[in-house]
């Protein structure tokens, strides 16, 4: 495979390059705590606060990665010090991020996948004392939760012949998750009537929205929709009517899958928030920041640096991601829909995918090569790798997700149509992973061809 080097015609780049990039860094840092105290922390967190954690973490990256691809010009006691503490500052920083983004990804995938929309308009407030009449729903659409259901005709659509009103034997479970029960003769015992279908479908929509939902047959439980900093993307969804396509239990069984991950990754959110909140305000954290203080005004350099050329380590960080990337399947990611992801779907080991561990560890060597190639350009890098990047990180966010969604799945006592649409999330996740390979390939060989 071709690999692009830095021009050899261009001069060489003194390691005073590195030390106004580190400098660059460490003000960002700085800039971005400052901003992220004045715009407050807690619970009640403003956007601004969250943009100024991006930031920490962005910058906090850039040095860690400097660091470490340009060590040889770097005080080395310094720097091995320096390192872990940064990359301790931007994970930690990064676990309340990941776990809502997670979270918004699943739900909007369960409504893709039910043919909802995913995000319905908000209707007016709970609690309203005016109401208004409302238009005749289309004869496939459900009733509004609530609502009376009205009679049936004998004869008319959704009665089985010779039957006044009565609903088939494949009448779905009322909302509390207890399951309906059938005569010998495969009648509804409760004489319910052909409405009580759409009905009971449009309860389990409702319970979606107001957050009450049942993880198993006989055992309520209450999704706490709006816990945790700033609620979740679940809240986003309620107030409004949702139009639920009628899908019987498959419906019902996506809106407790929708609670069951709202209810675990909201969980996860708010310890993130929590662990977040302790780090930003620990001794620790302090003396990392006084250390990227000094480093804003002085970078301590190694007594090789003099004279020293940057570009050969920069060099040898394109080396390594180029090794890492000849060792990826690229041939069998090209396929389209190889279904190369979805291998070990069904292992009953909780552990990540073992063959998602190299697409990883190339999306870091990728953004080593871009923070060299930043030190070495000024700044500038071309914008394929941005794309491969991106491509790389839709795979860890997708990976990231199937696993939330069958760590979901393993929950005891959970309804069969849960567990159902729980694995029909993982499945859909796991072919996202193939697709972002598919995407990252072709970033990939448009990088070779430009070196040729």
């Amino acid at each position: 495979m071709a690999q692009r080097h830095l021009d050899p015609t261009a001069g060489p780049v003194p390691a005073d390059a590195l030390a106004g990039y580190l400098r660059a860094q460490a003000t960002e840092f700085l800039r971005a705590l400052r901003l992220h105290r004045e715009t407050g922390v807690g619970a009640a967190a403003s956007e601004g606060s969250v943009e100024a954690a991006r930031a920490l973490r962005r910058a906090a990256r850039r040095v860690s990665g400097s660091l470490h691809t340009f060590q040889p010009v770097l005080d080395p006691d310094w720097s091995e010090a320096m390192r872990p503490e940064l990359a301790w500052v931007s994970g930690t920083l990064a676990l309340e991020h990941a776990h809502a983004s997670r979270l918004q990804q699943l739900l909007l995938a369960l409504h893709r996948l039910s043919g909802a929309a995913p995000f319905p308009p908000q209707g007016p407030a709970a609690g309203t004392t005016a109401r208004t009449a409302a238009p005749p729903l289309p004869r496939d659409r459900p009733a509004p939760a609530g609502s009376a259901p009205a009679t049936v005709p004998a004869g008319a659509t959704g009665a089985a012949p010779g039957r006044t009103g009565t609903a088939p034997c494949d009448t779905p479970a009322p909302a509390d998750g207890t399951p309906g029960r059938t005569d010998t003769a495969g009648r509804a015992t409760t004489g319910r009537t052909a409405p009580a279908r759409a009905t009971s479908v449009t309860a389990g929509a409702a319970a979606v929205r107001t957050g009450t939902m049942t993880d198993a047959p006989g055992r309520g439980s209450t999704a706490t929709a709006a816990a945790g900093p700033r609620g979740s993307a679940l809240a986003v969804a309620a107030g409004g009517a949702v139009p639920a396509p009628d899908r019987g239990n498959l419906t019902v069984g996506a809106a407790k899958a929708g609670a069951l991950l709202d209810r675990q990754l909201t969980l996860a959110r708010t310890r993130a928030h929590s662990t977040a909140l302790q780090a930003l305000g620990s001794s620790r954290f302090h003396a990392v920041a006084d250390k990227v203080a000094v480093l804003a005004s002085e970078v301590p350099l190694s007594p090789a640096a003099a004279g020293a050329d940057l570009r050969p380590l920069a060099d040898a960080a394109r080396d390594r991601l180029t090794d890492a990337v000849a060792a990826l399947p690229l041939l069998t990611a090209g396929s389209p829909y190889n279904a190369e992801a979805l291998i070990h779907g069904l292992s009953p080991d909780p552990a990540p995918h073992p063959q998602d561990a190299p697409w990883h560890q190339v999306r870091l060597l990728l953004r080593l090569h871009r923070y060299a190639l930043e030190v070495v350009h000024a700044g500038r890098h071309p914008g394929s790798l941005l794309d491969a990047g991106e491509a790389l990180d839709r795979h860890r966010d997708a990976a990231e997700a199937a696993a939330a969604a069958a760590q979901a799945a393993r929950t005891p006592r959970i309804a069969p149509a849960t567990a159902y649409a729980l694995g029909v999330l993982h499945a859909d996740q796991r072919h996202e992973v193939e697709a972002a390979r598919y995407a990252f390939q072709r970033c990939w060989q448009k990088e070779v061809i430009g070196t040729l």
